[in-house]
């Protein structure tokens, strides 16, 4: 087939159908999603470009593109053709925001030379840790000091403090850090939402001090610990442990054989944590910066 690959900008509601179905393809032969849920948010809510990839009148692949990233994904139909070079030389070719940040969910080769291709260099390294769950393998037991008591999301004042709390716990992290209510309330619509997912640890006064929230998407057997902070004031008190442990046991009542996490390599004290709770390596993401061009000597 010799047809051209076309980019066209895409409303999420258009596309949905399309874009799932693509989404759902990927995930299933490469054994994670394309792209991470903050910048599908940010595409339902206009913030981030969805842009659908066609050839012959196939959507072929699929790019969010906004707020300085890019992240991309080709039918693992249509790969192997260039298809991923042509996306990207298009994308680039367009773009008026500056520098990219672009995710490669899943260190592949082909990444990595696309990457050294188009002068994207790895600054970021994220790592996907998973633990077996199965009947018979039990989670290390902690108990909570007394003053501290796990609680159920209900949402209104739990939503308010979650927020603030998680904005300070990942002041440093420009994705995590800068999720506002309106996202929270975006996340609480998604199927895979349960309250009794959102764990919440509370001191005898009342006060948020820290979160497990847990993410499983209906029908699947891995259950996510989709993000755990601990306000930085009570580290260092086993709160940490504890809470990743209620998730564990939440998971496994939920009928979860798998559970998964991410996190940064570069977080050594968090890594180390969860390595000593069992999880293993599974996959890792890399996400790269394009270089600024060179000025020329005067």
């Amino acid at each position: 087939m010799t047809d051209s690959l076309t980019l066209s900008v895409s409303s999420p509601d258009e596309a949905r159908e399309p874009f799932l179905r693509l989404v759902a393809r990927a995930a299933l032969v490469d054994g994670q999603h394309p792209f991470n849920d903050q910048a599908q948010i940010d595409a339902g809510k206009g913030a981030r470009s969805l842009l659908l990839a066609e050839r012959g009148g196939t959507v072929v692949g699929a790019a969010i593109v906004g707020q300085g990233e890019l992240e991309f994904v080709i039918d693992p139909e249509w790969r192997g053709e260039g298809l991923g070079r042509q996306l990207l030389s298009i994308v680039l070719r367009n773009n008026a925001q500056g520098p990219l940040l672009a995710w490669a969910h899943g260190d592949h080769p082909a990444s990595r030379r696309l990457a050294e291709n188009y002068r994207f260099d790895a600054v970021r390294t994220l790592l996907q840790l998973r633990r077996d769950l199965s009947p018979g393998v039990s989670a290390p037991r902690t108990e909570i000091p007394s003053g501290f008591e796990v609680v159920p999301y209900r949402g209104g004042r739990d939503a308010d403090d979650w927020v603030e709390l998680n904005s300070r716990v990942f002041a440093g992290h420009a994705e995590q850090g800068s999720i506002t209510a309106d996202d929270l309330r975006f996340r609480q619509s998604e199927a895979w939402f349960d309250p009794d997912d959102f764990l919440l640890l509370r001191d005898d006064r009342g006060r948020l001090i820290g979160y497990n929230w847990l993410k499983i998407e209906p029908g699947d057997t891995v259950g996510e610990i989709y993000v755990i902070g601990v306000e930085e004031g009570h580290a260092g008190q086993g709160l940490g442990r504890h809470l990743m442990n209620a998730g564990l046991s939440r998971l496994a009542e939920r009928g979860c054989t798998q559970a998964a996490l991410y996190v940064d390599a570069d977080n050594t004290r968090a890594v180390a944590l969860y390595r000593s709770l069992g999880f293993t390596d599974h996959t890792i993401d890399v996400q790269y910066a394009q270089r600024t061009a060179r000025r020329s000597a005067r």
